[in-house]
């Protein structure tokens, strides 16, 4: 019961970044301008990496396919999106509060990410890397 429960939240854990990325790539354009916005450097670059990061690294850890690395490349991916697009401590009015939750959001799935990458991916996946 506990291995299929392991499972079951290394799916929860990661169907946020799946969905997300799935999104994304239908909408690359609209990603590459989301990131020149924030004054980052190659954001068609950058768009593409944030897909593979949200899509790949998710459906990894879904899989259960080297999910300790790629929980720990998702969780550090997260971090950034946390200082680059949901940074509250350098907005105001009602920015601060919506991109504080954000953050706190984040926060807590960084969390189980970094649960994912001590504990493995238990039992029911491709390999237990």
């Amino acid at each position: 019961m506990s291995q299929a429960v392991v499972s079951l939240a290394r799916l929860l854990v990661v169907v946020l970044f799946c969905v997300s990325g799935a999104q994304k790539l239908m909408n690359p354009a609209g990603v590459a301008a989301a990131v020149s916005g924030k004054g980052l450097p190659y954001p068609e670059v950058l768009a593409w990496l944030t897909i593979a990061a949200e899509l790949g690294l998710g459906l990894l850890i879904a899989l259960g396919f080297y999910a300790r690395a790629a929980s720990v490349l998702l969780a550090l991916f997260t971090l950034a999106t946390i200082v680059f697009f949901h940074n509250f401590w350098s907005m105001t009015g009602d920015a601060v509060r919506t991109n504080q939750i954000q953050a706190m959001k984040n926060l807590s799935i960084i969390g189980g990410l970094l649960m994912i990458a001590a504990a493995g991916p238990g039992r029911f996946a491709l390999n237990r890397r």
